[in-house]
């Protein structure tokens, strides 16, 4: 298994790995009862019964052992999968879905990304980690069991650097964020924000790719969403996490959702560098959540330029309209 470098679209993909087309195992894993010995990298509450708990993942996409190793074959750019995978249980009980936790049980699992996401930075080698998840059988989901993953890579993936580049550019020209900019527009306008909590905004993007796109994001600045908050603002966040979920499964049966936050600011050498002069004011941490809505779409009809049939003020009116406690 190893990582190969597109040199037309910058992007990395991993080749060679047979073991994630398996069938998935059978009892499910992730259940405490079929626990699978493993070293457990964070469990929650740390004390008496465990809610969310952390370890390797079982057929890792990345290994956390080795050098990458990067070099050349002829024109092309490879080198070995090193850096993390990891799986967050979000929940000892199989039947129970993320959307349907208290408060307090979302915040366990937004304190454990937090966690994890700041341990791996850690590491120099890893350029980028982040949190990723699948909800749904549509969706690409590893197992029903309720979970999210975590990946720490030696890459930053081609949409984060478009990120970065889009956010350094437009601070150089304006001196502000452009998420900052996104956010206090949306605000007045009222079309697109669909629900808040404190701190803490979601709202359909103004060209939102899929139907029903949302993005949560704080009114406050900050770049790292691994930076710990403070008590009432965790609440505030994973109350909004909870409602926008619910809201988005009465109009789509799965989801994926993705955490951005800024790459590992310890890379100090290559083109990473460059960003490092304005990132804390440039860039602007927020979680993207692509529902699932249509099983034949027609999002890619051409690669990267998307299909949408549904506006996102139509989406952020209906989402509105929907009852956050279903």
């Amino acid at each position: 298994m190893e990582l190969r470098k597109d040199p037309i679209t910058r992007s990395w993909v991993v080749a060679g790995h047979p073991e994630r087309d398996k069938v998935r195992p059978d009892p499910c894993p992730l259940c405490p009862e079929n626990r699978i010995e493993t070293q457990t990298l964070l469990a929650l509450p740390p004390e008496g019964k465990w809610q969310v708990r952390v370890y390797p993942h079982f057929r890792p996409l990345y290994r956390i052992e080795g050098d990458p190793g990067r070099s050349a074959e002829g024109i092309y750019d490879r080198m070995a999968a090193v850096g993390a995978h990891e799986i967050v249980v979000e929940t000892p009980d199989h039947t129970r879905t993320l959307a349907q936790m208290s408060d307090e049980e979302i915040e366990r699992v937004l304190d454990a990304w937090v966690r994890r996401i700041a341990d791996l930075k850690r590491d120099a080698r890893f350029k980028y980690v982040t949190v990723f998840k699948n909800q749904g059988e549509q969706s690409g989901e590893e197992w029903p069991h309720a979970h999210s993953q975590i990946t720490a890579t030696t890459f930053v993936p081609r949409r984060i650097l478009y990120e970065l580049r889009s956010a350094r550019e437009w601070y150089r020209d304006r001196e502000r964020c452009v998420i900052c900019d996104i956010l206090r527009q949306e605000m007045r306008q009222a079309k697109r924000v669909v629900d808040n909590a404190g701190d803490y905004y979601a709202l359909c993007p103004y060209a939102s790719r899929v139907p029903y796109e949302i993005w949560l994001l704080p009114r406050t600045h900050n770049h790292q969403y691994e930076v710990p908050l403070a008590g009432e603002q965790r609440r505030n966040l994973a109350a909004l996490l909870g409602r926008t979920l619910r809201r988005l499964l009465q109009v789509a049966p799965g989801y994926h959702l993705v955490v951005h936050t800024a790459p590992n600011t310890q890379q100090t050498k290559g083109e990473l560098s460059e960003y490092w002069r304005t990132i804390a004011g440039d860039y602007h941490w927020h979680f993207e959540i692509l529902p699932i809505v249509e099983q034949r779409s027609k999002s890619y009809s051409i690669k990267e330029v998307y299909f949408n049939g549904t506006l996102p003020e139509q989406a952020a009116e209906r989402l509105r309209q929907l009852d956050p406690a279903k």
